[in-house]
């Protein structure tokens, strides 16, 4: 791929090499690593089947139109997000601003967690592995205290990966390991990123494809386990009940959109590098549907490997009481088997239940085991690190988990960094003498010194704050005003970049005009979509009081978590995150309309006319 020279002698944007590399390219940025830890908890807890409903709703008439809408402008105007919102309307530079912030916000954190994978895929290689078993304390022959009351996989966890403190207050200091792992997953991004888009082209062919190849060998290993089926009935059998739940909508919407990556910029730079004459609609329809079967697929082995955990804890547990009954009654060791457990509990419980109260039997419930099963990363490192170490084979299964996670997550920071870097190189904010690799070198460098945060023992609960304020209201608002800038704003002026009307550009662009499902989406139904969409996500959050899970081990309920309030302080760090990175909108458009104002006062006493006024005094219109 390289760069050409137009008729009038302006050099052209760099495109890819064929239509794949995009496409993979915007696979691998949608599909991250929320497909595989948060899709299939959502669906165990709404009933299973029954999500699927409003999820596909949602991403018919809230993600393919705003997917759609965003890879046109990308392509139609050939920018960054702060050069297409200039482009659109000055009034709107804001948003891409605001899109750039929060990209840059989300890939600090997005990083840590590769880290983390390289933490664990580097341990993936022990035998036995680290976290299958409790430590010894040092010069002691007993085990570790911490790691006895709770598993060996929370221990290695909280202990000896993140180091974690008690609370948010206490800092701790920086884990050296973790500053490793990090600068090293900030060293393979930039390795990435050396040659600009052309190289992610490259990567995308293996950081894109090889989760697929993962998710089918452990499909094939987790259909064979036993239990797995388990797991499958439990996902998809639907409760039907859980549609008249509003926390299932909110979550579907919210779901199809954070997981397409909407409303950050990373699209409409990607989509940027396209040629002018290149069906933008039918990419959009293609990466939308790709994510959400990849977030269904993934599914499939998730919960096969999830049901034969919860099966196995819930044979070792039926195990122990038959060890019980046995000792208790003095029954013959091979009288009572899992096969017959139950018949045998049954008959004893009814002759004898005071003797069978004394035996101090385990409640063993299948249904609970399976209610046991996480998201986010206590699904990767606490569950499914359990499930590989009853697998055969143990450091093969965790070794290529681990890879797969890092290739997700690899593929979507690819987006993230490219929504940072396009706007700067776009709008010359960085002096012409300056090589790209130094830019992408400083971007970077930065993420990775503010980042350094995360690598506190308090650094699991600030990037918790992170993940869930960075990426929820700020998206929101700046897709709506997205959809609101292009539909009834666009169509203001006529240039070289836009038509009269949004319609007109997409005609330009493949052909024919969008048909009358995407007008009446962009118009009507995806804007008010995701107006009901942001007042219900704050009215719900508004209403919760704001606390945080704490690993304690002085707690006298551990190894439960600890539930905390957050201190005022860090609650209005919370509000800073979910409102600065929107905060260049409002500022934006009111340094406009001063300026606007102040030329018009200029013009008027100069005699000018109307043409001398600059553009931001430009008469608004809507599209019709």
């Amino acid at each position: 791929m390289g760069e050409t020279v137009d008729s009038n002698g302006a050099e052209e944007r760099p495109k890819w090499d064929n239509k794949a590399q995009y496409l993979l390219t915007c696979v691998g940025f949608a599909v991250g690593v929320g497909n595989v830890w948060r899709f299939p908890y959502l669906c165990q807890i709404y009933g299973g089947g029954a999500f699927l409903i409003p999820y596909l709703i949602a991403l018919v008439f809230e993600g393919l139109p705003l997917l759609y809408l965003e890879m046109a402008i990308g392509q139609r105007l050939r920018m960054g997000s702060i050069g297409v919102w200039n482009s659109i309307s000055p009034f709107l530079g804001g948003v891409g601003i605001a899109s750039m912030a929060v990209s840059f916000l989300v890939c600090m954190f997005y990083n840590m967690i590769l880290a983390w994978v390289m933490w664990y895929f580097f341990h993936s290689f022990q035998e036995p592995l680290p976290w299958s078993q409790c430590p010894l304390v040092d010069n002691i022959t007993e085990y570790n205290q911490e790691c006895v009351k709770s598993t060996p996989s929370n221990y290695f966890w909280y202990r000896q990966t993140l180091n974690i403190t008690p609370d948010i207050q206490t800092s701790g200091s920086l884990q050296w390991w973790l500053v490793l792992c990090l600068a090293t997953a900030w060293c393979v991004v930039y390795i990435c990123f050396i040659k600009g888009i052309k190289a992610i082209g490259k990567a995308v062919y293996v950081t894109v494809t090889f989760p697929y190849l993962v998710l089918t060998i452990f499909l094939i290993q987790g259909l064979t386990l036993p239990g797995a089926t388990v797991g499958l009935i439990y996902l998809f059998t639907p409760d039907w009940n859980m549609l008249n739940n509003p926390q299932l909508w909110l979550d579907a919407a919210t779901q199809i959109f954070f997981s397409l990556g909407l409303g950050c910029g990373s699209l409409i730079a990607l989509s940027s590098y396209n040629p002018q004459r290149n069906n933008c609609e039918r990419d959009a329809v293609l990466v939308g549907l790709i994510n959400s079967a990849t977030s269904i697929y993934a599914s499939i082995p998730i919960f096969s490997i999830l049901g034969f955990k919860a099966t196995s804890n819930y044979n070792s547990c039926r195990m122990s009481n038959i060890l019980a009954l046995t000792n208790h009654f003095e029954i013959g060791d091979k009288n009572i088997t899992l096969d017959n457990y139950d018949q045998w509990f049954e008959s004893l419980n009814s002759t004898q239940p005071d003797e069978v109260a004394m035996s101090n039997l385990k409640p063993c419930n299948l249904q609970n085991f399976l209610d046991q099963s996480a998201s986010g990363t206590g699904l990767a490192f606490i569950v499914f690190t359990e499930a590989v170490i009853e697998m055969p084979g143990s450091q093969v299964w965790a070794v290529l988990f681990f890879v797969m996670l890092f290739s997700l997550g690899l593929s979507s920071m690819f987006g993230y960094i490219e929504a940072i870097l396009s706007p700067l190189q776009d709008l010359h904010l960085v002096p012409k003498g300056i090589p790209n690799q130094l830019v992408t070198a400083g971007v970077c460098l930065i993420s990775f010194l503010v980042a350094l945060v995360f690598t506190l023992g308090s650094g699991n609960y600030w990037l918790e704050i992170f993940n869930s304020n960075v990426g929820s209201v700020p998206l929101l608002i700046i897709a709506f005003i997205e959809l609101i800038g292009v539909i009834y704003v666009h169509g203001c002026k006529s240039n070289h970049f836009l038509l009269v009307f949004f319609s007109d550009d997409i005609l330009v662009m493949t052909g024919k005009r969008p048909n009358i499902f995407w007008r009446i989406c962009w118009r009507f139904i995806s804007p008010l979509f995701l107006l009901v969409v942001l007042l219900a996500y704050v009215v719900v959050q508004a209403q919760k009081h704001r606390q945080y899970s704490a690993w304690n081990p002085d707690y006298a309920r551990f190894p439960e978590t600890e539930t905390k309030d957050y201190p005022g302080s860090v609650f209005a760090i919370i509000v800073l995150l979910s409102v600065l990175p929107v905060i260049s909108i409002p500022l934006v458009a009111i340094y406009r309309l001063i300026r606007c104002g102040l030329d018009r006062r200029s013009s008027e006493r100069s005699g000018t006319t109307a043409a001398g006024i600059t553009e931001p005094c430009s008469p608004l219109s809507i599209t019709a």
